[in-house]
């Protein structure tokens, strides 16, 4: 799974990703619509050095080399934007898409990301890969925790859960706890 901390505080990312990270999670994406996220960024770095850091919802190229400054790990992007993977420089860049043209286009760079899953479900997944099967697709947007076997059936590399995620993070982190230990390792982090 990738966990997507889409908050409204870098205090609240900082708590959950510390939390994930206990749980045995080693890598979280904060998103750049979650306030003073370099902060929450520079904090996770220093208090988990070994956490795998991205940053998502990057729409410009002064975001991804800010973050590239910032030492995140990886970026991603909800769309194809243009100048991004020239700012990010070495930084891996996950870049979304949605048609086949877009995540073809997307994966001829490295993993693409199919957003907003939600909308076609694995079927959608389904769909794309039989056409490309040698693309590496992690599905985001609107996926529930209880829903994360069946993407990875389909044919998912992995597995981005963002609001049903944190939401549970926030009101009942001793059943996220449960779900997370009951995974196996190739499909944690």
């Amino acid at each position: 799974m990738l966990p997507v901390l889409r908050v409204d505080r870098a205090r609240t990312a900082i708590e959950q990703a510390a939390r994930l990270a206990g749980l045995g999670v080693a890598t979280v994406e904060l998103t750049t619509t979650t306030p003073d996220w370099p902060a929450a960024l520079t904090a996770l770095r220093r208090e988990h050095p070994d956490l795998l850091i991205g940053l998502g919802t990057v729409r410009d190229t002064d975001t991804a080399a800010q973050a590239r400054d910032a030492g995140v790990d990886f970026l991603v992007t909800p769309y194809a934007v243009p100048g991004v993977r020239e700012a990010a420089d070495r930084v891996p860049v996950i870049e979304g898409g949605w048609t086949p043209g877009e995540v073809a286009a997307a994966a001829e760079h490295g993993v693409a990301k199919l957003f907003p899953a939600q909308v076609g479900g694995p079927a959608h997944l389904r769909g794309l890969l039989a056409v490309m099967p040698e693309v590496e697709i992690v599905p985001t947007g609107g996926i529930a925790l209880e829903e994360t076997q069946a993407w990875l059936d389909a044919g998912a590399l992995a597995v981005g859960l963002g609001s049903d995620l944190t939401r549970r993070l926030a009101d009942d982190p001793a059943a996220v706890a449960d779900w997370v230990a009951g995974l196996t390792k190739q499909e944690v982090g």
